[in-house]
């Protein structure tokens, strides 16, 4: 019986007919992993998420966790599959050989945590900040740290956080207001309030290592001025035991739209709950230097940006098989050209306008799938690259594609989502189907690690400038290197790299056009309509890329991937067109609008 997670048949595509991932295993870092292994993995992770993950989704939604101002509770079966997780051995399954780890190529490890956020998002947070809280550890972090806590958190009996946001501050994260005072012993003493924290409260592990951004009294003012602090909820001996409480409290938990089932706290630091009596403040210790903490962080935050955009592309995936599965099933209406009521109903999947509603969830879906495990490929790349120069090239390319991979997957698979609700009808919203609490789950993925905004400005503020404009001039090689071989496999192909490489030659234009504006405003006043644009672009990229892998190939499978590549090219590149019409003419109606006239 297929899957309505995901569909093993496209990740088997993705990673080896396109990105032939199994080649990596040529690599010394990733000598390990064979076809067979990455096959095993496959398999122990479709199993693992659909016995101990998918299961309690729902019921996870319902029961959300409860705070008696003493104590969390969640429902028991999130703690069995977080069990079952690291009775695998996964958390640590990206980690070096000399931590335990399994060196896997990031790639796998992507189509792996992919099974998980399909079948259950929010037990998966709790895992994947984990694993992000480890590796930034790992890169920036002492040998001190790293025995204390990354280890436990790699054995599954800590977890991990990432603690920025204050109810005052938001995503202006120049504007912090949590301290760190130094005491003098090398620790420090943090005082401040964090909000919208995930799995920053629960019992399922004996300590959480919350990752803390924070302020040292004396430092220079905005970002420059930010530390990151470890901060745990139980301080650790040196013999690794756990010891006393830290003071880090819970002042509450919030209650979100999706991804119910894991804990959002606001976390309070130094107000004197557990420690009566003794001298203030949470106990802190420094992650490398003072005033560098958000460049630490960005290590994650990227990390996450990729995790956010693959999370995304799972849960408009699975919603998009069960939508196929419910058209299938569906008899309604009858074929236009046989109207009589006497003649037998037919599936739904039959009606055009249903086809369009899967076209649409397809080409989103397995179009943002693509573009998460290209990414994660690229890292791959650059962590095993044999010269400095392949290095470069692969951080160039990585770095312009994070916003893209993070922000389009959040917008258009929200909207697969949302089109397997209508694909459903009236069952569609209701709870009794699964489709509405994806689409609340994946709506949170457009806030999560910078909106649409903040990514938008990334891009076209800073990206496609840097290094004078190096890592624009990355993708256009690679979409190039695309086109040069869509040409040469046939006419139908030609046709469709003629398509690509004019809207992004447009798209080139287009940005010189706003980077030579005088303004800085005006250009990037519609710096999310750029995004969007530029997203397209590099989706029909990735359709083309997967044309060109199915050519000349025979069956269901690939005759679906094409047509797929298809509908993109007629329904949704041509959407650009016009967003770069805008962009082009520096249009300031947003920017004019003057507050008294909302």
């Amino acid at each position: 019986m297929k899957s309505k997670l995901l569909s093993r048949r496209d990740l088997e595509f993705l990673l080896f007919e396109w990105l032939h991932a199994d080649e990596l295993s040529e690599r010394e870092r990733f000598a390990d992993h064979t076809r067979e292994t990455i096959d095993d993995l496959l398999d122990l992770s479709e199993h693992l998420a659909s016995s101990y993950f998918a299961p309690h989704n729902k019921k996870g939604d319902v029961d959300v966790p409860t705070f008696d101002g003493h104590t969390v509770t969640s429902i028991p079966e999130v703690k069995k599959a977080w069990d079952a997780f690291v009775g695998a051995d996964l958390i640590g399954m990206g980690m070096d050989h000399a931590l335990g780890g399994a060196q896997l190529p990031k790639v796998v490890s992507t189509a792996v945590l992919a099974w998980f956020a399909a079948a259950n998002i929010s037990t998966t947070g709790y895992l994947m900040l984990t694993m992000a809280n480890a590796n930034l550890l790992v890169t920036h972090g002492s040998w001190q740290q790293i025995g204390a806590f990354v280890r436990p958190m790699l054995a599954g009996r800590f977890s991990g956080t990432m603690a920025l946001s204050e109810t005052q501050a938001g995503s202006s994260l120049a504007d912090i207001a949590t301290r760190a005072e130094p005491q003098g012993d090398g620790t420090y003493r943090l005082f401040g309030s964090k909000m919208w924290i995930s799995a920053a409260e629960h019992e399922m592990t004996e300590n959480i290592v919350n990752l803390v951004l924070a302020k040292i009294p004396g430092g220079p003012p905005g970002t420059k001025g930010i530390s990151l602090f470890i901060v745990p909820k139980f301080l650790v001996e040196a013999d690794g035991s756990i010891g006393e409480r830290n003071d880090v409290t819970l002042g509450g938990l919030n209650h979100k739209m999706g991804q119910r089932g894991i804990t959002n706290t606001v976390l309070n630091f130094g107000d004197g709950t557990f420690t009566p009596g003794q001298k203030p403040g949470a106990v802190g210790y420094l992650v490398g230097e003072p005033h560098r903490g958000l460049a630490y962080m960005f290590d994650m935050m990227n990390e996450a940006r990729l995790g956010v955009g693959a999370v995304a592309a799972a849960l408009g995936y699975t919603g998009y098989l069960k939508s196929v599965e419910y058209a299938r099933d569906r008899p309604q209406g009858r074929h236009l050209t046989s109207p009589s009521p006497t003649t037998p109903q037919i599936p739904i999947i039959e009606h055009a306008d249903v086809k369009r509603m899967l076209l649409a969830q397809k080409v989103y879906a397995e179009g943002a799938m693509a573009m998460a495990l290209y990414c994660a490929r690229i890292v791959d790349i650059e962590q095993s690259a044999e010269s400095e120069d392949e290095r470069d090239a692969a951080a160039l390319l990585l770095d312009i594609l994070t916003p893209v991979a993070k922000s389009w997957p959040s917008q258009w698979c929200l909207e697969a989502n949302s089109l397997a609700i209508q694909v459903h009808g009236g069952y569609g919203y209701t709870g009794e189907y699964d489709v509405e609490q994806h689409y609340r789950d994946n709506r949170l993925n457009a806030i999560h690690e910078g909106t649409h905004g903040i990514q938008s400005l990334d891009l076209l503020g800073r990206k496609v400038t840097q290094r004078g404009g190096a890592s624009l001039t990355a993708v256009t090689g690679a979409i190039g290197q695309c086109v040069t071989q869509a040409r040469s496999a046939g006419s139908e192909l030609a046709e469709l790299a003629t398509q690509l490489e004019s809207a992004w030659q447009r798209l080139l234009e287009v940005t010189g056009a706003l980077l030579g504006s005088d303004d800085i405003a005006v250009a990037l006043a519609n710096s999310a309509i750029y995004l969007e644009a530029f997203g397209h672009v590099v989706i029909a990229w990735m359709w083309l890329e997967q044309f060109v892998a199915c050519n000349g190939m025979i069956g269901d499978f690939y005759d679906g991937k094409r047509q797929a590549a298809r509908y993109f090219f007629s329904y949704e590149l041509p959407k650009v067109g016009t967003q770069l019409d805008l962009l082009e003419s520096l249009d300031r109606t947003t920017l004019d609008m003057r507050p008294d006239w909302f």
